[in-house]
């Protein structure tokens, strides 16, 4: 057996390497969404809230 690598062994090497850092930014960019999502709907409870309770605040005077 070789130590070096023969140029289609690269190649394979290079297209494997290349497929696995596709997926792990497919899965980045699904995670990203994800989160997105969560503090969009975090945002609106945090609002709803707020107003929920400057309007108790208002109902005290």
């Amino acid at each position: 057996m070789k130590g070096k690598l023969s140029r289609e062994e690269k190649a394979q090497l290079s297209i494997e390497l290349i497929i696995v850092l596709a997926a792990v930014v497919a899965i980045v960019l699904v995670l990203v969404s994800q989160l997105q999502k969560t503090s969009t709907s975090g945002a609106k409870k945090i609002d709803d809230k707020t107003k929920e309770i400057f309007d108790k605040i208002d109902e005290i005077d």
